[in-house]
């Protein structure tokens, strides 16, 4: 039963009757670098129908926070942890440093698996592959089709010369097989993605309906490079206002992304698993600034702790949802997917092998489904220590090149300059240290303090206003610092030039 309460604008306001999911299927969608305000449903100019359609009657996650980067924003996602416990609070994966998501980490495939669903990864990596052990078939997925690293041209499928788009699996004797699909050089990467989403759903609608599915879809688009068909772009981006081809290639990614989403919402119906199944829509990170895409009404982009690279474009649509076609102001992070997943598929973290770390998520189900707060409170986005880097004797930068005994040489980078610190305490936000603020060369002053319900922006620095809750929040950083993980300094070891494909090329963790 349903009812109508208020209409506003193009969206529905509606209640609907109690519903209580078990074990649903979940498909959880991540696009690349993408724009605050990059969708239809955010005001712009840009043709994404479906993506719309699924929001408006969904729900909009008005504060749901990232991480400025892709692999940090990944590894919290997978691991339901914030990257001060994850070691990412280094930044991103570089395609050949040795070192990724620990193997002592659960993530969200592995714990969905051991509670009975089929779990599949279609796109983008980037949490790590220098071991096969770190490589997505190997972390909890039953299949892998796409890049290890952190981007790709969309029609090579290459990245520095080196090719990266693979279909990877276990067979029963628990052997990894790595194939390399060299047969895909020419398709447009975002649409080899939907294909094999689309396909993993049709076969699923095969398989028992006891079985529920996770599908993670981590797409490239729109992250760099702006590869698209002339043909598309005139296709898509005729009706926009911009005269910038930058612009109009990007835009056109995005709309071809929209056009397998609403693909895979189809294949959804066509196997009558729509009924009981979540959508969850993320961008990893903001759009890049300067660049093509807007993060507007924010401030700044990628890599930035201003809202402008850390609050995600995001929204959930499922018939599971109790109230739908509403904006949830309520405070969230991509590390609540792995508590609530987990409440949803009645795990019992007791009864598993592989003990379970300390997980740093709420469960936000009933947030996002009755509009209600979780109970979250404070977000951290980052912490940076120097001292929690094995090795490190200062707080400099530090260049150097060593040779171990098999003759590999290894670039060593100590990058941590100072000890930084970024965190939101309800409407507050503190920043502090000298962590980038923006790509045009700008940097935060050592300390900034912004109330996001008056200042959304970020315009006004009130730490003068407010040291009661400068201090509140400092009085924070020690906890914080004691659950940090020691982290080694970033090693490098080149790709042979035999290679004409990425691939892991240790045989154990560090």
């Amino acid at each position: 039963m349903l009812l109508t309460l208020v209409y506003f604008a193009a969206f529905t306001y509606v209640v609907h009757a109690s519903k209580v999911p078990t074990k649903p299927n979940i498909i959880f969608i991540v696009s690349d670098d993408h724009g605050y305000q990059d969708a239809g449903f955010r005001g712009s100019d840009i043709l994404t129908p479906n993506m719309d359609r699924l929001a408006k009657e969904g729900v909009i996650l008005d504060r749901h926070y990232v991480m400025p980067q892709c692999s940090p924003t990944r590894a919290s996602l997978m691991s339901g942890r914030y990257p001060i416990r994850t070691g990412f609070w280094k930044g991103n994966i570089k395609p050949t440093e040795e070192w990724g998501l620990n193997l002592n980490e659960t993530t969200i495939p592995e714990m969905l698996k051991r509670n009975g669903y089929a779990t599949h990864a279609v796109g983008k990596w980037h949490v790590g592959f220098y071991t096969y052990d770190h490589t997505p078939a190997k972390r909890g997925f039953d299949t892998f089709l796409g890049c290890y690293n952190g981007m790709q041209g969309y029609f090579k499928h290459n990245l520095k010369g080196l090719r990266d788009m693979r279909e990877d699996y276990v067979v029963e004797n628990g052997t990894l097989v790595d194939k390399i699909r060299w047969d895909l050089q020419g398709q447009y990467s975002t649409n080899v993605y939907t294909d094999r989403a689309v396909e993993i759903i049709e076969e699923h609608s095969n398989l028992s309906k006891e079985k529920p599915l996770f599908l993670y879809l981590a797409y490239t688009a729109p992250h760099i490079p702006f590869d698209v068909k002339r043909e598309d772009i005139e296709r898509l981006t005729s009706h926009m206002n911009s005269s910038s081809i930058k612009v109009r290639r990007y835009s056109a990614m995005i709309s071809i992304m929209d056009e397998g989403i609403g693909r895979i919402v189809k294949a959804l119906r066509k196997a009558r698993l729509r009924k009981n199944t979540i959508i969850v829509f993320m961008s990893d990170n903001g759009a890049s600034d300067p660049g093509p895409g807007s993060n507007y009404p924010y401030r700044s982009g990628k890599k930035s702790f201003l809202e402008g690279g850390v609050r995600s474009l995001s929204f959930v649509n499922s018939p599971l949802l109790e109230v739908t076609g509403y904006t949830n102001k309520h405070l969230h992070h991509v590390v609540d997917w792995f508590t609530t997943f987990q409440y949803l598929a009645g795990d019992q973290t007791h009864q598993v092998k592989k003990p379970q770390l300390p997980l740093d998520g709420y469960n936000i189900w009933s947030s996002i489904s009755r509009n209600i707060s979780s109970g979250r409170q404070e977000v951290l986005l980052n912490m940076e220590e120097a001292d929690k880097i094995y090795g490190s004797t200062d707080n400099l930068a530090v260049i150097e090149l060593e040779t171990s005994p098999s003759g590999t040489t290894y670039e060593v980078r100590d990058w941590t300059k100072k000890n930084n610190f970024a965190l939101i305490w309800s409407q507050w936000k503190l920043l502090v240290g000298d962590m980038h603020a923006d790509q045009k060369g700008g940097f935060y002053e050592n300390l900034q303090l912004y109330d996001l319900d008056t200042d959304p922006q970020e315009q006004n620095n009130v730490k003068d206003q407010h040291p009661y809750i400068v201090k509140t929040i400092l009085e924070r950083r020690p906890e914080y610092k004691k659950n940090m993980t020691m982290i080694y300094r970033r090693i490098s070891t080149p790709q042979d030039k035999a290679n004409t494909y990425w691939m892991p090329w240790r045989e154990t963790e560090h």
